[in-house]
């Protein structure tokens, strides 16, 4: 059978029932993720053997790592145009705390466990840990976004989510990077690299360039709506565009191109007009569906299942461990320094959801042809997929006792939802 024909097909196919029942899936146990990712097993040669990556591109480990870029960048894009204007200049010290101090404490916390419990040589480790640091902005959406989230989580949660998955997604870069660096040159070529490359050039100029693409594309796209020149339908192609022009053309100066697609979203969010930014934004989550679908029926098709096998009940303990561990004691610890939470189960709601996908997907792709160490493949994905199930299933009942808990204070809770936007 023709692969391709079977992917296309599967592909559509997905897409099209879980658009169909997209209500009852967000008030469900189980989310479009999950769903896609069942799929892909199923289809996978460990199952029917329907699908065979390794037919499709020669390079199995390159056709994922770019397939997730290429997610990433989309999704970053829709998160950027999800979040209220101005909304970063606005609780920047709340996310200078989220992303300086509790990002840090989300790598050692996961590199330490791994450590520990699997006895990896420490940067090895640590490199496990960097890859899994970073929320995920698209199994986020599918917590944030919907009638559930929207009926009981406040949207001071869901923007800090939000914005969150979007920023460290890029900023897991020199997490990730630092033990790539140490594990195949000398220490001291390594560091000077990371401090000014990846430091300088990779964050810096990713900010700087991102920036401008976001401005020059709003600035752009006003002129066209004054003097009556842009269909709007065209708007679909023009955001599509900006997020794969920020992308690639910042990935071929030798910067970070993810974290500079959510820069120029978000700077492009903020130039554009009222109308223009609604109709962006709508175009954006029409479209993350489609993108977002096939990337978890990847994840499932190429799933390590008899390496994950190897590492016994240390490889289960290790995932239990990263979901409990990584984030929420660091968010508990220092919540009071986080604006947008109000209280204990604030804290609790946030510190928990902070899943990992397609992000860490990415990354430990990256390592991988970096180092060749295929434990970090390994590792990370049971830790992917763990995560992907977990934060999945219980996404509506939290989200639902959430609400329940703050329905006797709803007017306070609304009160303090209008002053966090």
């Amino acid at each position: 059978m023709n692969q391709l024909d079977i992917a296309l097909t599967a592909v559509s196919l997905l897409i099209l029932v879980v658009g169909i029942v997209s209500k009852p899936v967000r008030r469900s146990y189980v989310t479009d993720g999950i769903i896609a990712l069942v799929v892909g097993i199923l289809m996978s040669p460990n199952a029917l053997g329907w699908l065979d990556v390794t037919s499709w591109w020669g390079n199995k480990e390159t056709f994922i790592e770019e397939a997730a870029r290429l997610t990433l960048a989309i999704g970053l894009m829709g998160v950027a145009l999800r979040l209220p204007k101005g909304y970063v200049p606005r609780h920047w010290k709340s996310l200078a705390v989220v992303l300086g101090l509790v990002m840090p404490l989300m790598w050692a916390f996961g590199g330490l466990l791994v450590w520990w419990i699997l006895g990896l040589p420490f940067w090895v480790a640590m490199l496990i840990g960097a890859v899994v640091t970073p929320t995920d902005p698209i199994v986020s959406t599918s917590i944030v976004t919907g009638v559930v989230a929207e009926e009981n989580i406040p949207k001071r949660l869901r923007h800090l989510i939000s914005t969150e998955s979007g920023l460290n997604d890029g900023l897991a870069y020199p997490f990730v990077l630092l033990p790539i660096l140490l594990l195949t040159r000398p220490s001291g070529e390594a560091l000077s690299h990371w401090l000014l490359h990846t430091i300088l050039w990779g964050i810096g100029a990713a900010v700087v360039v991102g920036a401008l693409l976001g401005y020059g594309a709003g600035r752009v796209l006003d002129w066209a709506e004054e003097k009556d020149i842009i269909e709007r339908k065209s708007i679909l192609a023009y955001t599509i565009a900006l997020s794969l022009l920020a992308l690639g053309s910042v990935h071929l100066m030798g910067s970070d191109g993810i974290l500079a697609v959510f820069v120029a979203g978000l700077t492009f969010d903020g130039i554009v007009s009222t109308n223009q930014r609604e109709e962006s934004e709508n175009i954006q989550e029409a479209i993350d569906r489609f993108f977002t679908l096939p990337i978890f029926l990847l994840l499932g098709l190429v799933l390590p299942w008899q390496e994950w096998l190897q590492l016994g009940w240390k490889g289960l303990l290790l995932v239990v461990a990263i979901l409990l561990l990584r984030r929420l004691p660091a968010i508990l610890a220092l919540s009071s320094l986080i604006k947008p939470l109000h209280g204990f189960r604030d804290s609790l709601f946030v510190g928990w959801f902070g899943p990992i996908g397609i992000a860490a997907l990415y990354y430990s792709h990256l390592a991988l042809s970096r180092t060749g160490n295929q434990e970090v493949w390994v590792i990370s994905s049971s830790i992917v997929v763990g995560s992907i199930l977990i934060h999945g299933i219980s996404a509506a009942p939290l989200s639902k006792l959430y609400g329940r808990r703050v329905k006797n204070n709803r007017p306070l809770a609304k009160v303090l939802d209008v002053w966090d936007k």
